[in-house]
């Protein structure tokens, strides 16, 4: 992965809406469980590619400071050597002279290339520290919206549990009859009415047959007398 690619995405997602995408979904809840996976992982993998990143630059700085170093070491043998030559020079010993003045050009071939070396590392240097801190910060604005969306996640579940359960409600009012909602016991209550006239009729009927039994016993009860009293007179008493 290019340190180009590793900004980018740290970038895209640090700046990602988090409102937005729930607006969009169709489940809140399992977008925001799925968003927290999803951010999660995309977190690891960003601090797994800015630690490769930053490893890489900590090399650059070690071989640029061996560079320094080593340019240093060189122009020190170098310095010795030539010191050496003069001083064998001036004594006489001109063949060992030149040999150790060939020593310091050598000396100095070297610590011109460790100072190239340095020079050429240091802008690489630079820029890609730009780039390592601004993945960081990056990546700190990553776990800031990771913090935040795990934060709210209960709050928005919540609410959307709530929001959901109305419409429930809702829907379920519609399908009550809003202008008549007693029609159902109205009904019923006449029904009731009914068969209560019903079994008033009954009583009434059941009265009436009764009296009508006492009646005809009444009159039995009378003709009998008649018929004693007129026994009575047949016979003189």
């Amino acid at each position: 992965m290019t340190k180009q690619t590793i900004l980018g995405r740290v970038t895209q997602l640090a700046k990602a809406n988090i409102n937005a995408l729930l607006d969009q979904a169709e489940d809140p809840e399992k977008m925001l469980d799925q968003l927290i996976r999803d951010y999660a992982n995309n977190i690891s993998d960003a601090e797994q590619a800015i630690a490769g990143t930053i490893g890489n630059l900590r090399l650059m700085e070690q071989d640029h400071q061996e560079d320094v170093a080593a340019a240093r070491q060189w122009g020190e043998k170098a310095l010795a050597a030539s010191r050496k030559a003069d001083g064998l020079r001036a004594s006489g010993g001109t063949v060992e002279a030149d040999r150790f003045d060939g020593l310091a050009r050598v000396a100095l071939q070297r610590q011109l290339q460790s100072e190239k070396e340095a020079a050429t590392a240091g802008p690489v240097i630079a820029s890609q520290t730009e780039v390592v801190e601004k993945l960081k910060s990056g990546l700190d604005q990553m776990k800031a919206k990771f913090s935040q969306l795990q934060a709210k996640r209960d709050e928005l579940v919540a609410r959307s549990r709530s929001a959901d359960a109305q419409n429930r409600m809702l829907d379920a009012v519609k399908s009550v009859d809003v202008l008549d909602p007693a029609s159902e016991l109205g009904r019923f209550e006449d029904k009731v009415r009914r068969e209560e006239a019903r079994a008033l009729g009954k009583q009434e009927l059941a009265a009436s047959s009764l009296d009508a039994q006492f009646e005809q016993l009444e009159g039995l009860g009378d003709t009998a007398e008649v018929e004693v009293r007129l026994a009575a007179l047949k016979s003189g008493s």
